[in-house]
């Protein structure tokens, strides 16, 4: 289906819906190749850039109330390089334009 598909169907289910949202993103649904510092790490998941591609325009939708993003492992990234990578992330969900 890939992000565009996934993108169409949650817009369509949120159409239906017709009330304001909120999205919450477990990372662990990130490969574990990508985020290990997870509780539950798994294969295949889903690419960061694809997360951003199908997250970006349901954040800018004004029925969007908030986001938060959950179930990092701070203590399995003693360096910080894949918190630094979650918020390059966030800041590509939530930028403008």
């Amino acid at each position: 289906m890939g992000a565009v598909g996934v993108l169409a169907n949650t817009r369509t289910a949120l159409a239906r819906a017709d009330c304001p949202y909120w999205l919450h993103l477990d990372v662990d649904v990130l490969d574990q190749t990508v985020i290990p510092a997870v509780d539950s790490p798994g294969s295949p998941g889903i690419d960061p850039d694809d997360v951003v591609a199908i997250l970006s325009p349901l954040a800018k939708d004004p029925c969007c109330i908030g986001m938060d993003m959950t179930i990092y492992d701070l203590d399995l990234d003693p360096s910080g390089e894949l918190a630094r990578l979650l918020v390059s992330m966030l800041g590509g969900i939530v930028r403008p334009g």
